[in-house]
This record gives structure tokens, sequence and C-alpha cells, in this order.
């Protein structure tokens, strides 16, 4: 573990250039190998009439960006839902964000008849918007208002009718069942740069509020009581965090679908580095999580050439056993 603050900053550094180095592999790597001289002069001398050239400007950079920026994003989300629940298990998918977008999604095929990737990704950010806002709005009701078990209740049932009603439109029309398989799987082949875009100033204005939350995270982290003995506003920061989540998670559903274990694990190996502070924590896991991403972009298209791995599944082979080790570890350690 980085215990002093200069070693940590020194680990932030070490993960901005493990960031660089993946860029650019990720733009030279792929069914069509690019040297990486070719990818310099992309940079420093771009020519629109090489074909390399255009591989790179063309698809190859707006996958990289995509996979730094909602790796980013599904990365501190998952931070956030693991110190809102008090629950190192909780996921962003947990309060049921990437089965209301999907729902959304499949509505808009199949009753709607839309075609197009911009529309069917402002369809999943509003279901995801409307499916958080649900389960926090059922987890205030009561005498006890809003906790992290009644969150985690919450979205648990309403993932699961969410769920159940997405299957029951599947079933009713299955010539939709590729174009949300699309989704389900999670991919950022085919991405254009305007879907981010589109959403890209939420997701920057979330991430830079969660940066600077993390000193209240390290007072809500002691218990309700405790925070609200030092005059913490528990409710609002609960609010805040709610807030945060749905925007940071359902854009980055909105934008390459269901992409799971980033937020479950990314958090996990952030602590393991530099501890509970959430001051370091939130940076730390968002620059993993952006390692994490460009990783599993890069291996997808490898593993079935000359087609390519959803980027879903790819996280889940290279985060499944990484936290299968991380929690053996820490039962040992118990």
């Amino acid at each position: 573990m980085l215990k002093t603050s200069f070693s940590k900053a020194i680990g932030l550094g070490v993960l901005l250039l493990s960031i660089i180095g993946l860029v650019y592999c990720s733009l030279a790597m792929g069914q069509l190998s690019i040297s990486f001289r070719a990818v310099w002069q992309v940079i420093t001398n771009y020519d629109p009439n090489n074909t390399e050239h255009m591989v790179i400007a063309t698809s190859r950079l707006t996958r990289a960006i995509i996979a730094v920026v909602v790796g980013m994003t599904f990365a501190v989300a998952g931070v956030l839902v693991q110190a809102l629940t008090r629950n190192p298990l909780a996921a962003p998918d947990l309060i049921g964000v990437n089965a209301g977008a999907i729902f959304f999604i499949v509505v808009a095929i199949t009753w709607l008849n839309l075609q197009s990737l911009d529309q069917y990704m402002w369809f999943a950010f509003l279901g995801a918007a409307i499916s958080g806002a649900a389960v926090f709005f059922l987890s205030s009701i009561g005498r006890d208002g809003l906790t992290p078990i009644k969150i985690i209740i919450a979205g648990t049932a309403l993932s699961a009718l969410f769920v159940s009603f997405t299957q029951g439109l599947l079933v009713i029309d299955e010539q939709s069942l590729q174009t949300v398989l699309f989704w389900i799987s999670g991919s950022i082949a085919g991405r254009d740069m305007t879907l981010l875009t589109s959403v890209l100033p939420f997701l920057l204005a979330a991430l830079v509020v969660s940066l600077f939350i993390g000193k209240s995270m390290n007072v809500f982290s002691s218990g309700d009581d405790i925070a609200k003995s030092v005059g913490q506003n528990v409710g609002l920061l609960k609010i805040v965090l709610g807030v945060l989540i749905i925007v940071l998670a359902g854009g980055s559903v909105a934008v390459v679908g269901s992409v799971g274990f980033v937020g479950l694990i990314v958090p996990h190996i952030a602590k393991r580095l530099v501890g509970t502070d959430y001051r370091w924590v939130l940076p730390y896991g968002a620059l993993i999580g952006s390692c994490l991403l460009l990783t599993a972009d890069i291996s997808a298209r490898f593993i079935i050439i000359p087609q390519e791995m959803p980027i879903g599944v790819m996280t889940a082979m290279i985060g499944g056993p990484f936290f299968v080790y991380l929690v053996k570890k820490g039962v040992r350690k118990q």
C-alpha cells in the first residue's frame, strides 16, 4: 500500500503514463496492425490519403477516447455506490441503472421503431435516470429515511422488474434481439464520437464534483451517527451521491451499453493501493478504470478474429478472476 502523499502522487503519475501507453497501443493494435511509428506520424503529420492514418483517425482514436472516459465514469460510479451503500460488493448495476437503460432501449426499438444509435443513447440515459431516481425514492420511504440496506433491496427489486419486462418484450419481438444484444453485452466498436460528446458535459461535471467530495465521504464512511455528530448533512450528501451515480453510470451505459465488473473491482484495487481515504481513492479509481477498459478493448480485438469479443465479456474475463483473488486474500487476512 502506498502510504505517503508523495508516493501516492507518484502512483497517479504512473497511472497517467500507463493510460498514455495503452492509448498508443489501442491506436496501433487490431486486425490491421499499424506500426507505432505510423501512429506517431498521425499525431505529428496526419495524411488523410493514407489508409493507416484514416483507420486511426476515424475509428481507433474514437474508441480509445471513449474507453478512457467511460472507464473513468464507471469506476468512479462504483466507488460512490460502495460508499453510499457501505457494501463492498455493490456496483452501479445494483441500483437498477443498467437494467433501466436496457429496458428503455428495448422500448425504443420495439414500440417506437427507432433505429438511430443517438436516439438509443438518449433513451438509455433516460431509462437509467428514471430507474436510479425510482430506487432512491423507494429507499427514502419510511421512518428511517434513505438507508444503505433499503437502497440495495430497492435496487435489486427494480433491476429484476426491468429485466423481466425486457425479456417479455424481446420474446414478443425477437427481431430486436440482435440490436439489443449490442447494448446488453457492452461494446465500444462502432460508436461515433457524437455519442460521447452528447453526454460528455454531464459526465465531466459529475467527475469533477466527485473528486471534490472525498473529504465529506471520509466522514460519511464512519457512519450516519458520527457524521451527524460532526455537523455533516448526511441526507444532502446521500442525495448528491445518488445524483452523481445516476449521471456517471447512466451516461456510461448510454454510450457503450452494460459493462460489468469495472465499477465492482476498481474500488477494491484503488483501496488496496491507497487505503480508504476517498480523496485518493476517487482519482486512483478513475485512472485504474480507464486502464482496465482500454486493456479490455485491446484484448477484445484478438479473441475471435476476424470478429470482436463484446467488451462487457472481456471486463468479466479480466475482472472476475482478479476479484476472486481479492476476496480470497481478504478472507485470509480476516
